[in-house]
């Protein structure tokens, strides 16, 4: 078992490592899935969110044990490098990779601060009358657009994956998560409106952080709006298909 803790939280190391042999019988479960598992617990009178990796297949244990960082390091790395960069994510406390002898990796599990939040771009996408919509999606894009400037190319940049903390007096503050599929890079325009598609924009949310970019950006407006209507509808179409053959292929 290897262990990298933040330097803020090396005095409980085995805290840290006892969360993770009990991960299975402790702490309440958050998310249950084919390949992760997310719970809650505490470390001390902190509340944590650990997030575990199953252990990955042959061919993927070869690359993450010798030529890819895990999962869960990546979690831990860019939570460190997005907070350097004054962009909100839960705090990072620790990863954690089992590997065997010959050092191929086996489970892994990433532990941070657990985040209590109030909402995600998921629910103002399902819901037109969401309160203050408009304020939010203009900051969502100014906080967006702060990301693409620190050359944060977020590729799970989706609906669930910003959490927002609602500070009152109509400000708003948005955390990323789920953070091990970035790439760090200058973005062109097209890529930063690229950059959007996952979101699931309504066509009346396009102009609006179309418009707000533009402001941030100095770009003409209408050319952001056509990009990110463009790339919006491109992404609704392709996945659109993809259910399609699915079904099709099930029958």
């Amino acid at each position: 078992m290897r262990i990298t803790i933040h330097p803020k939280y090396k005095n409980q190391e085995e805290a840290i490592l006892q969360l993770v042999k009990t991960f299975f019988g402790e702490g309440d479960l958050v998310v249950k899935g084919s390949r992760n598992t997310i719970k809650t617990n505490f470390l001390g009178s902190e509340k944590v969110s650990i997030k575990f990796f199953q252990k990955p297949g042959i061919f993927k244990s070869l690359i993450y044990s010798f030529f890819r960082s895990t999962k869960a390091k990546r979690s831990f790395d860019y939570a460190n490098y997005l907070l350097d960069h004054a962009i909100p994510t839960p705090f990072p406390v620790a990863f954690i990779e089992e590997r065997s002898p010959l050092g191929f990796l086996a489970e892994s599990f990433y532990i941070c601060h657990q985040l209590e939040y109030d909402f995600t771009i998921r629910e103002l996408i399902h819901d037109p009358l969401f309160p203050e919509r408009k304020e939010i999606l203009e900051q969502f894009t100014e906080f967006t657009f702060k990301m693409h400037e620190a050359k944060v190319n977020f590729l799970d940049h989706s609906p669930g994956n910003t959490l927002i903390v609602n500070k009152g007096n109509s400000q708003y503050d948005f955390f990323l998560v789920d953070l091990n599929r970035m790439k760090f890079e200058n973005l062109s325009i097209e890529q930063r409106m690229d950059n959007f598609k996952k979101m699931w924009l309504s066509k009346g949310m396009v102009p609006i952080i179309a418009k707000k970019y533009a402001q941030l950006s100095n770009e003409p407006e209408d050319k952001l709006s056509s990009i990110l209507m463009e790339k919006s509808q491109q992404f609704k179409r392709k996945t659109a298909r993809k259910k399609y053959l699915k079904r099709r292929l099930g029958k």
